[in-house]
């Protein structure tokens, strides 16, 4: 039986999966009025300054990067579902177990772990894959805030589908000192971009709210896009932080390109 976070996960990816292929249509949308402009005049191109092509370029990029990501949420829904989907054949009648049935159910749990769908192979071994990495994670979550902190992973459990990850620089305000440990569902973990490969990173749109590790902590908080990285030519956005308020505006802050992530469904701040 599925619990609330796993399912408040699969719905969060539903809604992720919903989201990349409207902002699909959009761009192909726009697209198709570029194809149509050049078809009726293509001699714009040779014009001096005209950035067509450039543009059409840019957006066949963005449209790739958004197929990419939808295979990617599309594999992990696959992973998630298949994880709960009962096994062996629908309407199966259950009978008593004689002495050795029961040997032959404990040899076959024994060999359940060879029986696994490819897609939840895949799904445990990008878990798996985690490992030693730093990671955004949801270390608390009561009725009035959700807090999101970096941490790494140190240990993904293939039967309880948990990770055990560690706090490496708890707050001030922590009980106690030293580092914290915690054990985390999935859906309270976000990866964070590969720093050393830029290109095939998700963009995230100005004026989207995204999840953002605050400059100088290891706390992330809800933000806003102002400019995007590929805007600015750099591996940079430009970020208002929400509370984040000086002199009576939001200053608007640099924050590395791998220090963002999608700001999860329902977050409370």
């Amino acid at each position: 039986m599925m619990s609330s976070p796993d399912i408040a996960s699969i719905l969060e990816n539903s809604r992720e999966l919903d989201r990349l292929r409207k902002e699909q249509e959009e761009v192909l949308v726009e697209i198709n009025k570029l194809h149509k402009r050049l078809q009726s005049t293509p001699e714009v191109v040779e014009k001096p300054g005209d950035s067509s092509l450039a543009r059409l370029k840019a957006m066949y990029i963005q449209a790739k990067d958004l197929s990419e990501r939808e295979v990617t949420i599309s594999n992990l829904l696959l992973s998630q579902l298949d994880t709960f989907l009962p096994s062996g054949l629908p309407g199966q009648q259950r009978r008593k177990m004689d002495g050795n049935d029961q040997k032959r159910k404990r040899m076959k749990s024994d060999s359940d772990i060879s029986r696994l769908s490819p897609s939840m192979w895949s799904y445990i071994e990008a878990c798996v894959s985690l490992k030693d990495e730093q990671v955004a994670a949801r270390v608390t979550s009561d009725a009035e805030k959700d807090e999101w902190f970096v941490v790494k992973v140190i240990n993904f459990d293939e039967k309880t589908k948990e990770f055990e990850v560690l706090d490496e620089e708890p707050g001030d305000d922590e009980e106690g000192s030293g580092q914290k440990k915690y054990k985390l569902p999935a859906s309270c973990i976000i990866p964070f971009p590969k720093r050393n490969d830029p290109l095939s990173t998700q963009e995230f749109p100005a004026g989207r709210n995204v999840l953002a590790v605050y400059p100088g902590t290891t706390a992330l908080y809800k933000a806003t896009v102002i400019s995007t990285p590929r805007k600015r030519k750099s591996d940079e956005y430009l970020l208002e932080f929400d509370d984040d308020e000086e002199d009576g505006a939001l200053p608007q802050r640099t924050v590395p390109f791998h220090k963002v992530v999608p700001l999860p469904d329902g977050h409370r701040q």
